[in-house]
């Protein structure tokens, strides 16, 4: 397995799409490649339908797949509010690629059996398969796909993002194979000799201890720990700093532990959901996710420094758990309210990641919403860095 990644800021398509050919060719010698994934900045919007025969006349032996993105990632760079066009390669030996394109309305119930959903992606739990999945944020219910995946394929990792860059639907583009789309989702399905592993930054840093829910309706707050969840707010924000005040007014969320065997869970383990509204009259919460009693939950915060240290921390984990896997590529598929908007700087979460794990080709976009898992469950995140991380099973 070998990995490239190469991109380009040349206002040309036909350009741009030479340079970052040139520049894998450079880095993957005579190989050629059995994939090519693809993020068009929406400069490139009147040439969206053109991507794909261009590329596929250079690279002919490669798969082609990826979307439009309001910001481009490749080659460990991110290339915000300009031109942008990335493609990372891949040489996939001993690897099968199943491609997939979804409409809203074809996927299965969500009582289906997991029969219907393998047939739905042509691949079948017993293969062991990996996903990536892209799909325009307009036109496609991403959440009911995940839900299904899950369920039929309860061990897979499931990575990707939503399509951005366009104001209105039918302004997106998703490219697979040889056709390029403009609704729906595409999706890939890897098996045999291929690993992929998944590291979620959400973005937040926990603030006083874990709790349990002890009272809840739906996604309303009730009772934690016996108390009702604004008597516990005030209570933590007396006892915080002036930052930390600041920020629990306008930057606060719940993290709740997806996994009820954890016993001692640390920054990575807990979901990010937003805090979306409060009654003082009943001390209540809402929160943007169905609650449970009995769920272990923590406050959080984020801004800028926050996030960057929950990139570091869960890059450091991963790292040092894996320190005897080869890794060999990389997709980011990184929140829009990230990047430089948040940072002040350009290429920060690339760059932490190939401070972690040295110069392994990364190509990636910005998107309007990242898939990715917590504790074994796949979500659909806001405001996170989800990577794919690749690398042989043997």
């Amino acid at each position: 397995m070998k990995w490239a990644s190469a991109i380009s800021e040349k206002s040309g398509l036909k350009d741009a799409i030479q340079e970052c050919v040139t520049g894998l060719r450079a880095q993957l010698g005579d190989e050629e490649p059995d994939l090519a994934v693809i993020f068009a900045s929406p400069h490139h919007q009147s040439g969206y339908d053109d991507v794909v025969p261009m590329i596929r006349k250079l690279l002919p032996s490669a798969r082609a797949f990826g979307c439009s993105g309001g910001g481009i990632i490749g080659n460990g760079e991110e290339v915000e509010q300009r031109a942008g066009l990335s493609i990372t390669a891949a040489v996939l030996p001993d690897v099968e690629i199943v491609e997939f394109h979804l409409d809203g309305d074809s996927l299965p119930d969500l009582d289906a059996g997991p029969d219907t959903w393998e047939a739905l992606v042509n691949v079948t739990d017993s293969q062991d398969p990996q996903f990536v999945v892209l799909a325009d944020p307009y036109s496609f219910p991403v959440q009911n796909l995940i839900l299904g995946l899950d369920f039929a394929f309860s061990r897979a990792a499931k990575i990707g993002g939503l399509a951005s860059g366009a104001q209105q639907q039918g302004g997106n583009a998703l490219f697979l194979g040889d056709q390029t789309y403009h609704s729906g989702a595409v999706g890939l399905a890897f098996h045999g000799n291929i690993a992929v592993d998944t590291v979620v930054a959400q973005g937040c840093r926990p603030v006083g201890h874990t709790m349990r829910i002890t009272e809840s309706r739906s996604n309303i707050l009730v009772g934690l720990d016996g108390q009702t969840p604004m008597v516990v707010l005030k209570e933590l924000f007396e006892n915080s700093g002036e930052r930390d005040r600041g920020l629990m007014r306008n930057s606060l969320f719940l993290g709740v532990v997806m996994d009820e065997l954890l016993d001692d869970p640390k920054q990575g383990d807990f979901l990010i959901r937003n805090v979306v509204g409060m009654d003082e009259r009943t001390g209540n919460l809402a929160i943007g996710e169905l609650l449970k009693e009995g769920q272990v939950v923590q406050f959080h915060l984020r801004d800028a420094e926050t996030s960057t240290d929950d990139l570091t921390a869960v890059l450091e984990r991963y790292a040092t758990e894996n320190r005897e896997n080869q890794i060999q590529g990389a997709l980011l598929f990184s929140c829009l309210g990230r990047g430089e908007n948040l940072y002040g700087k350009p290429n920060h979460d690339s760059g932490i990641f190939h401070d972690k794990l040295g110069s392994v080709p990364l190509g990636g976009f910005f998107c309007n919403g990242e898939i990715g898992p917590v504790s074994g469950t796949t979500f659909l995140h806001g405001y996170t860095s989800s990577f794919g991380i690749f690398r042989s099973k043997s």
